[in-house]
């Protein structure tokens, strides 16, 4: 058991100085005082003074496998490693597959998240890629979705891009079906996780859709609409529509803005409470280990970056430094509202009866001091002290 001593709380909402009780992977209690001490039990207190508690970080937009090879094998990104995630604040991350569903495929995906789970992760992944039709480990999106748990929906699928074998509209719609009717079989979320390029048909698939299915506008989870103000302007609406959009955060979001125009998370959330909608309507990923490749106006390569989990955090402490929006505004996109998004019943709050997923920030700088997954403790002041399989003992 672990209590955390009169620590600050955000679950995400701000909830005062409280004590919280763990035992084995879940949240047993929270209140102004608990004494552990008649118990018998041997119990590791943390001094909250100084921290902030806040639940554990989604990230609900990652290569686990790695990404890359659009300028050839060479560029192809590496797989993730455990500490990698968690030293980020990282404790409950959605694996997917990029524009390589070839090279790497999901059965190595599933793999993949099955073994940092294993290692102390919650983990889970969309079924394909960037192409339609769906790349499947069964036969069937609705098969995979009710037979295999990790399984939440499909994705990433590309719109709007060069790169994703230029799908017809009902392709695009029919896989979305399958997404929302094998959610409902398997009560999951059946989200379509999109991928949306700098192509200028934007959302069109999207609001077509909309215009011509029953599908709900929650079933569809566009991804990258930071890019240009056309394209958040797009999601905006979306968002007035009932929908969720998603926004890749950067490690230095000011010089990714000046290179090549992506709006820092910061003023996409500032522009949603402006707009006085709900927060819940904006989520924040890292789109972690993928390349990031950078085309000229003839779509040839220029270069590649890599990302990483711990833009999240960046996103997060620029909201509330720089924009002045409430901490528990902020962490909600990395928290709460991809949970609420993707039915994580168990994720996204410090809640009793919830799953022990915590990250401890520094009051002053917001920056991570431990992290604490499923009841382990997986970083001590900004280090990790679990390592995955074949770490070595660094980061």
């Amino acid at each position: 058991m672990k209590l955390l001593k009169q620590i600050a709380t955000y679950a995400p909402e701000y909830q005062g100085i409280k004590d919280i009780l763990l035992a084995n992977d879940k949240i047993i209690a929270i209140a102004d005082q608990i004494d552990t001490s008649i118990t018998g039990v041997e119990v590791e207190e943390i001094d909250g003074s100084g921290k902030v508690a806040v639940p554990g970080f989604i990230d609900s937009h990652f290569h686990l496998l790695g990404g890359g090879g659009e300028n050839g094998f060479h560029n192809r990104t590496p797989e993730v490693q455990l500490s990698q995630l968690t030293t980020a604040g990282v404790t409950t991350v959605v694996g997917v597959l990029g524009t390589d569903g070839v090279g790497r495929d999901d059965m190595a995906l599933l793999s993949k998240a099955r073994g940092l789970e294993t290692e102390g992760m919650t983990t889970y992944m969309y079924v394909g890629n960037y192409r339609l039709p769906v790349e499947t480990i069964t036969d069937s999106v609705i098969k995979d979705l009710m037979a295999i748990d990790k399984v939440i929906g499909i994705g990433e699928i590309a719109i709007a891009d060069h790169r994703n074998g230029a799908p017809t509209f009902a392709e695009f719609a029919h896989a979305a079906a399958d997404a929302r009717v094998g959610g409902l079989l398997a009560g999951k979320a059946g989200v379509t996780n999109i991928h949306v390029g700098p192509g200028k048909s934007r959302l069109a698939f999207i609001k077509q859709a909309l215009e011509e299915t029953d599908i709900p506008v929650t079933n569809f989870y566009p991804t990258h609409c930071e890019r240009n103000e056309e394209l958040l302007d797009e999601a905006i609406a979306l968002a007035k529509a009932g929908g969720v959009f998603d926004i890749t955060g950067s490690e230095n979001p000011d010089q990714t803005y000046e290179l090549d125009g992506s709006i820092p998370f910061r003023q996409c959330l500032k522009r949603v409470l402006d707009e006085g909608l709900d927060p819940d309507c904006i989520t924040m990923t890292s789109d972690g280990q993928g390349s990031l490749p950078i085309f000229d106006e003839n779509n040839h390569f220029v270069q590649m970056g890599v990302g990483s989990s711990k833009s999240l955090l960046v996103g997060v402490k620029e909201s509330v430094q720089r924009e002045n929006i409430p901490l528990e505004i902020a962490l909600r996109a990395i928290t709460s509202a991809p949970a609420k998004l993707l039915k994580f019943t168990n994720k996204g709050q410090l809640k009793a009866g919830f799953d022990a997923d915590l990250v401890l920030l520094d009051e002053t700088t917001l920056s991570i001091d431990t992290v604490i997954a499923k009841g382990e403790t997986m970083v001590e002041k900004g280090v990790a002290v679990k390592w995955g399989t074949f770490e070595q003992n660094e980061v």
